[in-house]
């Protein structure tokens, strides 16, 4: 797996959204982004952290702060995902798994004494310029805002 750093610039991709659009890191110059991976739509943990995000959401964008979520689910998926939870943000389908192993966060885990490969929850905070000034390993799913706006410095 890569390993990035703070301090480091964070890596392009290039993915599709829920709506099939392209976006990359270019996209969100000029603005920090809370790039977060997580496993699977659906699931209690990834559910319990999309809705922290949604239900701060408006406070984030008032501090110029833009989310996007990443998971190797597809876009139809993140659809159904984004309907059932009125989730205000961008989720990037990362079938191939490209971006999560540009940003290192694909890799074995072990989960009830079996081994596989799969994504390690990781939030990357980026600032204006494209700089990783936080990268938050395991987030507390319900304190996920609290955690960002923190490795913010806000």
């Amino acid at each position: 797996m890569t390993h990035l750093n703070v301090g480091e610039s964070a890596p392009d991709f290039n993915s599709v959204n829920q709506n099939g659009k392209s976006l990359c890191l270019a996209d969100y110059k000029g603005s920090k982004l809370v790039l977060y991976f997580y496993p699977r739509d659906m699931t209690p943990g990834c559910t319990s952290q999309a809705c922290n995000l949604t239900e701060n959401f408006s406070e984030l964008t008032s501090k110029c702060i833009k989310v996007v979520g990443v998971s190797p689910d597809t876009p139809e998926k993140h659809l159904k995902f984004i309907a059932k939870y009125d989730i205000a943000f961008d989720l990037l389908a990362d079938e191939d798994k490209s971006v999560h192993k540009a940003y290192g966060v694909w890799g074995e885990k072990k989960f009830m004494g079996k081994v596989y490969d799969g994504t390690h929850r990781t939030t990357f905070l980026i600032d204006e310029d494209g700089v990783i000034v936080e990268i938050i390993a395991k987030p507390k799913v319900k304190e996920h805002t609290a955690e960002i706006l923190t490795g913010f410095g806000l």
